[in-house]
């Protein structure tokens, strides 16, 4: 990004005086997403908008954040709006999808002109397994299926180019390289050197071992539920948006993975 671009961004924040420590050169406007209104004066005078879907189980249920913030556009007359979906969010049968689903209908409704970016999987969503996979302990996993993991920066890239070029269609499916948790396994495993074991389990026996490693139930009921999409299929649907949003191959995923352990 060039200097002289930063005066040009403003940044909506829940926290401003955390997120001005991080981005020093950028406007940031304080707002959440529980406030219409809130969103409403942080968005005055913005021309173009990418739209960060929120985490689940807030005390306002995410699809109200999410109109909340569809109002705002609206009332602001924004002209353009990037909105971070999920996976095939208008067919998939996968919990995550429906909020994704109804947010995308509403944005529709509202004639704002839009693109969505329907992202799969994170690989930092896996930096536990990732972690246990590079030294010589076990890294466990319970779904089988393939994923299209990629590095966090790279869908922030296809999303900032978006924003900033426009786009040429409605919607684009965001995949890396599809591959399942025994290929990363084995890929970790060959790109550190290591001698660890990459087990699949069942769903139960991956929540023990998480609550065995120190997890309460409810959490290691949760963060096993992170695989339910896998297992279901929702993000094995092979893609070449990224990359052409990117303008160039996805970072190899060995190179990624030492990003991601150093």
């Amino acid at each position: 990004m060039h200097q002289n671009h930063k005066k040009d961004i403003v940044l909506v924040a829940r926290n401003a005086q955390k997120a001005k420590q991080t981005f020093k050169d950028i406007e940031v406007r304080e707002a959440s997403y529980d406030s219409e209104s809130a969103m409403t004066k942080a968005l005055s005078g913005i021309d173009r908008v990418l739209f960060i879907s929120s985490q689940p189980g807030g005390k306002v249920p995410r699809l109200v954040q999410h109109q909340n913030v569809v109002n705002a556009l609206t009332t602001n007359h924004v002209s353009f709006v990037v909105y971070t979906s999920f996976p095939h969010a208008d067919e998939s049968e996968n919990f995550l999808a429906q909020d994704h689903r109804g947010t995308e209908q509403a944005i529709v409704s509202a004639k704002l002109s839009h693109a969505f970016l329907r992202n799969n999987w994170y690989l930092e969503n896996e930096t536990s397994f990732l972690q246990a996979a590079a030294s010589d302990a076990s890294a466990y996993y319970w779904a089988d299926k393939k994923v299209g993991w990629a590095l966090e920066r790279e869908y922030a890239e296809a999303a900032a180019n978006v924003l900033a070029n426009g786009a040429e269609r409605e919607i684009y499916e965001l995949y890396g390289p599809s591959i399942n948790f025994a290929t990363l396994g084995e890929t970790v495993k060959s790109t550190f050197n290591a001698s660890s074991t990459i087990q699949q389990v069942s769903e139960s026996e991956y929540t023990s071992q998480l609550e065995k490693n120190g997890l309460d139930h409810d959490t290691a009921l949760m963060v096993t539920s992170f695989q339910t999409p896998i297992d279901d299929g929702s993000l094995a649907h092979p893609s070449d948006d990224l990359p052409q949003l990117l303008g160039h191959d996805v970072t190899p995923l060995s190179e990624a993975l030492k990003e991601i352990i150093r």
